[in-house]
């Protein structure tokens, strides 16, 4: 009877090899759960309690968000984000794709104007804010130049109504974000096999039924990419507003991410600050978990 031999035991150079992706990849993991999921927790703590210029940590309930709800300005924030996220992300989607369209037909000098259209991007929202503050401004802008080719009665004074200044925003969201939205549907378009549009063509059939019916409807990935990536910035919108209209006329443009700013750094209220702040996250949520419910029962049953 043969006794059977004892396995060596594998060195520890053999685990270091299999595991070391995990370990080069684990500290930069702890680092965003702690500075990113720990503080999105601290902050929802925060939230129900009573803190003001320093934390507190006695649970207080929803005190903060029946606060929150019953403030003016939180409610005019809110009505601003749904003016200014549903027309800033339509508009720049529509413009975005037609953009696309138009440089898919091969035009002269494509490379220069994608260039054009995608330069703003390149630039901060404060930098934007700043050009259009100058540009909308009743005393230096389109009004004083138009009135000064002699039509003395044109008036377009938006940024300085309270019931208008909101879409000024939009303007300058659009004008800043809409070649980005063209980038993404130019390389879709790059992508789509041309044997399907020649066969198109062969059938008959015009060129913006091809685009309508063939061609736009197999964009669907990019059409969600860019309403979560603009929604994203629609609900983050900051520094576009302090930079366009402060805020102003009065706290008519103010945006949820410019009342969380007054009430936490400002009014040294950081509970109500935090309320807003999970508001916020609310609202991105409320959005992206009924896609990702879709998409993962989609991937399911196919």
């Amino acid at each position: 009877m043969t006794q059977k031999s004892i396995p060596a035991p594998k060195p520890l150079s053999d685990w270091f090899r299999r595991n070391v992706a995990k370990l080069v990849v684990a500290p930069t993991f702890g680092l965003i759960i702690f500075f990113v999921y720990g503080f999105i927790a601290w902050t929802g703590y925060v939230s129900f309690t009573k803190s003001k210029m320093l934390p507190t940590y006695s649970f207080e309930g929803f005190y903060q968000y029946i606060r929150l709800w019953k403030m003016t300005p939180w409610n005019v924030a809110m009505e601003n984000l749904l003016v200014f996220g549903s027309l800033f992300i339509v508009i720049a989607i529509v413009l975005g794709c037609l953009l696309a369209i138009a440089l898919d037909q091969k035009v002269r000098a494509e490379g220069a104007l994608r260039t054009v259209y995608l330069y703003p991007m390149a630039i901060s929202f404060i930098i934007t804010g700043t050009a259009w503050k100058w540009i909308l401004n009743p005393g230096l802008g389109i009004q004083k130049l138009v009135q000064s080719w002699g039509w003395e009665s044109f008036s377009f004074d938006w940024l300085i109504n309270s019931e208008m200044a909101v879409y000024t925003l939009v303007i300058a969201a659009v004008w800043q974000s809409s070649g980005f939205v063209m980038a993404l549907f130019l390389a879709a378009l790059r992508g789509v096999d041309s044997e399907i549009i020649k066969a198109a063509y062969l059938d008959g059939a015009s060129l913006s039924r091809i685009y309508l019916v063939i061609i736009l409807p197999t964009l669907r990935p990019v059409f969600l990419s860019c309403f979560f990536i603009l929604t994203h910035m629609a609900v983050k919108s900051f520094d576009l507003v302090v930079a366009l209209t402060g805020g102003g006329p009065g706290y008519s443009t103010i945006m949820p991410a410019n009342f969380m700013y007054e009430m936490t750094f400002r009014r040294n209220q950081i509970g109500l600050g935090a309320a807003s702040a999970m508001m916020m996250l609310a609202t991105v949520m409320a959005i992206v978990i009924p896609y990702l419910y879709s998409e993962l029962r989609e991937k399911k049953n196919g």
